[in-house]
């Protein structure tokens, strides 16, 4: 056998298993509907409040923005190892690179993404009131 067919094998074995416990579980699961199953979860506590409410996505672009360059960064790791064996080839390498994560910051820096406030829009000029 060659390393293709056991790298099949292994793949349709994992398939099989995996597609198997989802029909086993689906088989053998309980469906009770009751009221409480239909809360949102809040550590045990019932939920104060509207469990709906308008959520800032700075987090989720900030946190986004984070972990693509973290593990950008992670890249870093295994061409310092192998640098001295590829001298100036892996040096121009890592260079293309990183001007293409710069590329990337100044993108995400000039739209705006890296400001965690939002500035407020300027307001036109507003005529003044007589007791002003």
């Amino acid at each position: 056998m060659t390393g293709f067919y056991i790298v099949l094998l292994f793949l349709l074995t994992g398939i099989f298993i995996a597609g198997m416990s989802l029909a086993v579980s689906r088989i053998l699961q309980t469906r009770k509907a009751y009221p409480e199953k239909y809360i949102s979860y809040e550590c045990g506590e019932l939920p104060a409040g509207e469990s709906w409410i308008q959520f800032n996505n700075r987090f989720y672009i900030i946190a986004l923005i984070f972990i693509i360059f973290d593990v950008e960064v992670l890249f870093m790791f295994p061409w310092a190892v192998v640098f001295d064996e590829y001298g100036l080839l892996a040096f121009v390498e890592m260079l293309i690179f990183i001007v293409i994560l710069l590329v990337g910051l100044a993108y995400v820096w000039a739209k705006g993404d890296l400001n965690w406030i939002k500035p407020r829009p300027q307001l036109a000029h507003l005529p003044k009131e007589k007791g002003e």
